[in-house]
């Protein structure tokens, strides 16, 4: 047994090969743990997260159920389109004619107007300044038509009738010295310098009588009618400013010229509002009864007929029906309007407008404004029952 390997190693010089060497062991480290045990396992890890998020986020196909039933149909063959509710006097747009601060508000939302009924009021207080200024000229005017009707006044006629016994004394004095005169000329003892000095002394005396005799005539005869027509005129005149300033200051209270409802107020004390208004002051309305104002759409107009019944459905409560009564056709195809409030939209659709009308009694409230589903009964027209 102990000469086996030196007969191994006969056998090897005999077969001519060399013996192989001895291969030496590495030892194993953690490196080789992680590489051989963990990675594996990690890919084999993120290989099943990749399919089961796979998985996961595939589209899936589903038909949920409406949050809420679309509105039904009442009729055999309708034409459906969209309303909206307004008050029975359509919606009053209340501004001011006038510019200027509010200074009072008379008025809440929901509160009911009879015409006349105060809204609001502006600051008036320039315009009353004023108004006493053409009072002041009223007064003025009124005082020069009566004075001139009263003429001729009493005191003066004396006054007059002494000048013009004054002036005629004066006549006989100069005559009587141009008598005088005459004579003295008639025996060369008075010059011809004198006499016409007399001369012209007695006609300024005659003068000075025949003006002061129309004086005291233009007295006793009293005004003119012409100037009586002249101070009439202007009293009318300022009569008329004055009620120019009172219609003004009367402009200054916003009133309600319809009975009503106030269904919005857009205007707060201290604003100032101009002519035309940037957007409503006041909206007022009729609301005893509603109108609804619907939209057909011009492909749906040869459809329709005036008169036919109708019903409304509000958005949000299907269950409720609302039978409308026909009022009138508008028959002015307008734009439909859009309501998602960009000014770039393009809108090229047009409408036709039926007014119809409810009385809300004893229905939940609808409010103005609200948007309703109108179905109409055409089936009529089509000859069905």
């Amino acid at each position: 047994m102990a000469t086996a390997p030196a007969d191994s190693a006969t056998s090897s010089v005999r077969t001519g090969l060399a013996a192989p060497p001895r291969r030496l062991e590495r030892p194993r480290t953690f490196a080789d743990f992680v590489t051989q045990r963990i990675l594996p396992l990690v890919a084999v890890g993120l290989l099943a997260f990749a399919g089961w998020y796979v998985w996961s986020t595939r589209p899936l196909t589903r038909n949920p159920a409406p949050p809420m039933a679309p509105a039904n149909n009442p009729f055999a063959d309708a034409l459906a389109a969209a309303g909206i509710v307004e008050a029975q006097t359509e919606n009053i747009a209340v501004g001011s004619a006038t510019p200027g601060v509010v200074v009072e508000l008379l008025v809440k939302v929901g509160d009911e107007v009879a015409p006349g009924k105060p809204l609001f009021r502006l600051d008036d207080r320039q315009l009353r300044g004023e108004l006493e200024v053409k009072k002041a000229a009223v007064a003025e005017s009124r005082s020069e038509l009566v004075r001139l009707e009263a003429e001729p006044r009493p005191e003066k006629i004396p006054v007059l009738a002494a000048t013009v016994d004054g002036a005629r004394a004066l006549v006989v004095r100069e005559a009587d010295a141009l008598k005088r005169v005459e004579e003295t000329f008639a025996r060369k003892v008075a010059t011809e310098q004198e006499l016409i000095e007399r001369r012209e002394a007695l006609a300024a005396a005659q003068a000075t009588l025949a003006r002061c005799q129309a004086d005291l005539d233009l007295l006793e005869a009293g005004s003119w009618q012409y100037d009586r027509d002249v101070a009439k005129s202007s009293l009318a005149r300022a009569e008329a400013e004055v009620a120019k300033i009172e219609v003004e200051l009367d402009r200054l209270i916003v009133r309600a010229l319809v009975a009503g409802r106030v269904l919005q107020v857009n205007v707060r004390p201290g604003e100032y509002v101009g002519t035309p208004a940037n957007q409503p002051l006041v909206i007022l309305g009729n609301t005893d009864k509603l109108h609804v104002r619907v939209d057909i759409d011009e492909y749906d107009i040869p459809r329709f007929h005036a008169g036919l019944p109708a019903v409304a459905v509000p958005r949000g409560n299907l269950q409720e029906k609302y039978p409308l009564d026909f009022v009138r056709v508008e028959p002015f195809v307008v734009p439909k309007k859009s309501l998602t409030g960009d000014t770039t939209e393009r809108v090229d659709t047009r409408v036709l407008q039926v007014i119809y009308e409810f009385d809300p009694a004893g229905k939940p409230p609808l409010f103005v404004g609200q948007q309703v589903e109108v179905f109409i009964d055409v089936a009529q027209t089509n000859g069905v029952d």
